[in-house]
């Protein structure tokens, strides 16, 4: 299937650090693995060209998946308009776009993701979804689906450490046993939804955040790390305070804070 697209940036957006089961093949493609498929997916100028295993509403998928139906050039105007100094990074992040996940994938996979580093939290996750995962065979190849909460409601604390997830064992069994609470949060705002994934042992604000924008598609909700304090702090002169940065963000970035964080992190990490 071949998809045009306009002001899209297929390595920056997949390559961005929010996605932990893609792999990068020698012919400059992608093959990832989704809720219910697999895809190989390479940009070639303004085509995207994809195969799949599946490939009824492949092109739904993949506008959904990639957040292609968003208008981001009106919501990077809005950035720039609220702050000027945002237009040179918005320029160094042409066409990245922010991942649209499953949620119960992005739960378990940021709290695996806790004090921990990409290759080992993609091994963890790789375990878990081959142990408890649907087989897939694509390209003469074998995936396996992230397992669904009724593959894994039963499960322990002591069958996640057979995984290699370390002390994030009791988080999600902890976080299985509250799922079916979580269901409905899409009906939440993101502050009630924010304190409602906060309950389950393990989840921090900087985990929910990141499950929220990138799994609930709140643009209004941003992980605060290391790199985007630093960056925060090259460019305003603010302070390395977690509440001051918040306030500072939602200020300014209003119901963009998340896509205007998420820029500043990737101008400052990712783009060399």
């Amino acid at each position: 299937m071949k998809i045009e697209v306009k002001d899209f940036n297929l390595k920056d957006t997949i390559l961005s650090g929010a996605c932990f089961r893609v792999t990068e093949e020698s012919d400059g493609s992608f093959t990832n693995i989704l809720s219910d498929r697999v895809i190989n997916i390479k940009q070639v100028n303004n085509n995207l060209i994809i195969n799949s295993n599946n490939n009824e509403n492949l092109k739904e998928i993949i506008l959904e998946y990639f957040d292609l139906k968003r208008d981001y050039n009106f919501i990077n105007k809005q950035l720039i308009n609220n702050d000027n100094k945002m237009k040179e990074i918005i320029n160094k992040c042409k066409g990245y776009k922010i991942l649209n996940q499953e949620p119960f994938e992005m739960c378990i996979s940021y709290i695996i993701s806790q004090n921990n580093n990409v290759k080992r939290i993609s091994n963890s996750i790789n375990l878990l979804c081959k142990k408890y995962g649907r087989k897939i065979e694509f390209d003469n190849k074998e995936y396996y689906l992230f397992p669904t909460y009724e593959q894994l409601k039963n499960l322990k604390s002591e069958d996640f450490k057979q995984l290699g997830v370390g002390f994030r064992d009791k988080y999600l069994e902890d976080f299985l046993i509250k799922y079916p609470n979580l269901k409905d949060i899409n009906k939440l705002s993101t502050e009630e939804a924010t304190k409602e994934l906060m309950k389950v042992k393990g989840i921090g604000l900087k985990v929910a955040s990141c499950i929220l924008l990138f799994g609930y598609k709140r643009l209004d909700t941003f992980p605060i790390d290391t790199w985007v304090k630093q960056n925060i702090k090259e460019i305003y002169g603010i302070k390395d305070d977690q509440k001051i940065i918040e306030r500072f963000t939602k200020e300014k970035y209003k119901e963009y804070s998340g896509l205007a964080i998420q820029y500043l992190f990737h101008s400052k990490r990712n783009i060399k």
